[in-house]
């Protein structure tokens, strides 16, 4: 097999990620001495051009640091591999590498809608209509009366002055606080906030505080702290994404107009089938009229994909990136009015909540389809969501750094379209995989 062209190489070398090691040094077929030659005949064709390039030892140096990382994480038994879906999304998949259907507990498919056929349908029609890609920003020609329409409705559904589509819900949360705030202001932030709120906080040059997950005393003493401050923006998750709890609103939004502090919320995992109409959960809490900004997603519970802000498009995020593709935003206009909504009270989340804590097991969360089962130790969760699947169950373990130390989990999601049956056999192998790892007596 011919190998790859030394511009290639270069860029290979110089875009190294931990994640994609072991497919570089398996690259095209090759093994470890090859790239190693191909890098150097790389740098020998680079140099002529960029003397003052860095050399190939410093492309080894990081190889050597990340594979020592990786090691590590093997010996801690934390590795996680790709599963490789070959089937759409729905409650039971098929897995590369596992024989037999599988049922699906991992997906953010809260209402079954992303094989939904008028879903589908829909992305269908708006390939045919308008096309693959944009092929373009937003300020040159990358809208289209399609994005138009969808930011109208979700707004509209959201009951909002006005909406921005961004590709996914993590640009949006990047392009938000830069947008928003200044070096003379203040953002206060839920210390388990998702990943996305947390970087697009660091992205901004506003003064930063972390209070302590849910705890109202905490907070109103960072608000009082924060008064100095030209604008206060407190930030925070409506549905915490591995913890499964809701954010107490009524609380946070009296603190803010207490100390005149404005609210955004993340409602990505809320969006669909909290509230009364599945608005989210500033709808169950009921301070539609009293949350400034939220964030939601199209990606998860609405089955397509996409992130939407209601703020002006004052980020370099909003103007550089183009929006979502057609197929994307076509499903978003057909889901938001179909009548399909999961409640609260979803019988399937409550009987898998009560059945895994008769066994035994501490399942946090409540009212809610995340449905986290806390182990502690980060190996026993790696190695029993690795025996479910072989029972034909699909979970995902969590560990540090997505969880605080020591808090390792089992995330199970429960979707609308899981069957009492399918939540027996999920219970049924946690027991048996927890009594063979000593999770249980």
């Amino acid at each position: 097999m011919p190998g790859p062209s030394p511009v290639s190489g270069i860029y290979q070398v110089n875009t190294l990620r931990s994640r994609s090691l072991e497919r570089l040094l398996v690259w095209q077929g090759l093994t470890r001495p090859q790239v190693v030659q191909w890098e150097s005949l790389a740098w020998e064709c680079h140099s002529a051009t960029h003397p003052q390039a860095d050399p190939p030892w410093a492309s080894h140096s990081l190889r050597g640091v990340l594979e020592e990382e990786l090691e590590a994480i093997r010996g801690a038994g934390t590795w996680k591999s790709e599963r490789v879906i070959t089937s759409r999304q729905g409650p039971r998949i098929h897995v590369d590498g596992v024989s037999g259907g599988i049922l699906n507990f991992c997906a953010n498919n809260y209402l079954g809608l992303s094989s939904h056929p008028e879903v589908i349908q829909a992305g269908l029609q708006a390939l045919e209509e308008f096309g693959a890609g944009l092929s373009s920003t937003r300020f040159i020609c990358g809208t289209q009366s399609i994005h138009k329409d969808l930011e109208a409705k979700i707004a509209c559904f959201h009951q909002r002055e006005d909406a921005i589509l961004y590709p996914s819900c993590f640009d949006a949360n990047a392009g938000l606080f830069e947008a928003l705030l200044a070096p003379q202001d203040a953002v206060l932030s839920d210390e388990l906030n998702h990943a996305s709120i947390i970087d697009g906080i660091r992205l901004c040059k506003a003064h930063k505080y972390r209070y302590r997950h849910l705890d109202m005393a905490d907070l109103e003493a960072k608000l009082q702290e924060a008064q100095k401050h030209r604008l206060r923006l407190v930030a925070t998750d409506g549905a915490f994404s591995m913890d499964g709890d809701i954010a107490p609103l009524r609380e946070i939004c009296h603190l803010a107009s207490r100390y005149g502090a404005l609210v955004f919320v993340d409602e990505c995992h809320a969006t669909g089938f909290l509230g009364a109409t599945g608005r989210g959960t500033d709808e169950l809490l009921g301070v539609v009229d009293q949350v400034t900004i939220i964030n939601s997603t199209l990606g998860k519970a609405l089955g397509g994909a996409s992130g939407t802000d209601g703020v002006v498009p004052l980020g370099r995020g909003w103007g550089g990136a183009g929006k979502g593709l057609p197929p994307c935003a076509r499903p978003g206009l057909q889901v938001l009015p179909l009548p399909t909504h999961m409640s609260p009270a979803d019988p399937c989340a409550h009987s898998f909540r009560s059945k895994m804590e008769a066994a035994g097991f501490t399942v946090l969360g409540a009212s809610h389809p995340i449905c986290p089962v806390m182990l502690g130790d980060a190996r026993l969760a790696s190695c029993m969501a690795d025996d479910m699947l072989k029972r034909g169950i699909f979970v995902i373990g969590f560990s540090y750094p997505v969880v605080p130390k020591d808090k390792a989990r089992i995330r199970v999601q429960i979707s609308a379209v899981h069957s009492e049956e399918d939540i027996d056999r999920c219970v049924e192998a946690f027991v048996e995989v927890g009594r063979l790892h000593g999770a249980l007596p």
